[in-house]
């Protein structure tokens, strides 16, 4: 399970959520085995929809968070809930390119800059609120920053980070959001930009022990930040076989005739969590007759 922890200043101007989530990203990498870079990226990704979905007010609200930049790993997307719980798929789990200039895996190259990032919040209305931009730089965190500046008009910072070891496992993940109200005066925003300037990285920050209270605390050095709540999240897959059929019956009468005379057995597998669910072909006709 990862631990989220949300802090707010005293004057309640900014809240500061933190997330360590390396056992998230664990299994992000067990499911779709994924290559180093790609680790980094989906879970990056998945990192930043958990701390959005924390945002969410209600039970049953979710957010989807889907990026396309045109890169070797195809388009990314994260589904988390309101507790953080949260589900990822990629196009392409396996892509090897060489190292960024800095010898650090190339997440930017491996998702593109040509492309969009977009952001679907269903909050159980009539229509879910959907926003997209341009992707800013393909590193992730600069793009939900760039997304909560220029769709919702919230001053935003995001730091989210990713170590993957030589054997593919993940040493440690998280990452942090920082979001300011309306009513944060100019003092509090010089604080935080000189916070955020001194901190580590991420993945420093959780490699040499420091807690996600302590993470969600130094963000907000300096504005006598307390505490807010906390919350345990983990990679949570809601497929059922009552959903896969509702997909298969979507699909149409003649579609699933086909199917079914094409085999005896049909398998549907899962994008988020690779579970397999099979369909005889007397199952599939039941099911193009309702």
């Amino acid at each position: 399970m990862g631990r989220i922890v949300r802090a707010i200043s005293a004057d309640a101007s900014v809240v500061a959520t933190a997330f360590d989530a390396k056992d998230v990203v664990s299994e992000i990498e067990r499911i779709h085995k994924t290559s180093a870079v790609v680790t980094a990226a989906l879970g990056r990704l998945s990192i930043a929809a958990s701390l959005i979905g924390i945002g969410l007010k209600n039970k049953d609200d979710s957010v989807t968070v889907r990026m396309n930049g045109n890169g070797p790993c195809g388009t990314l997307i994260a589904v988390a809930d309101s507790m953080g719980n949260v589900k990822s798929y990629v196009g392409n789990p396996v892509v090897e390119i060489p190292l960024n200039q800095f010898g650090k895996l190339d997440v930017k190259g491996a998702v593109g800059t040509d492309g969009t990032l977009t952001v679907i919040k269903d909050l159980g209305l009539r229509e879910p609120y959907s926003g997209q931009i341009p992707i800013a730089s393909g590193e992730i965190a600069e793009d939900i920053a760039a997304y909560f500046a220029i769709s919702e008009q919230i001053p935003t910072v995001c730091g989210l980070g990713v170590l993957v070891n030589p054997d593919l496992t993940v040493a440690a993940a998280g990452g942090y959001l920082i979001q300011l109200l309306p009513f944060a005066d100019e003092k509090v925003i010089d604080i935080i930009e000189n916070n955020v300037k001194s901190l580590p990285s991420v993945t420093k920050m959780l490699s040499s022990g420091i807690s996600v209270e302590e993470m969600s605390l130094k963000v907000l050095e300096g504005l006598d930040p307390n505490v807010l709540d906390e919350f345990s999240a983990a990679y949570k897959c809601d497929c059922s076989r009552e959903r896969v059929e509702r997909a298969l019956i979507s699909m149409g009468r003649e579609e699933l005739k086909s199917m079914a005379s094409e085999n005896e057995t049909t398998e549907v597998c899962c994008h988020f969590c690779d579970k397999k669910y099979n369909f005889s072909s007397e199952e599939l006709i039941a099911l193009s007759n309702r």
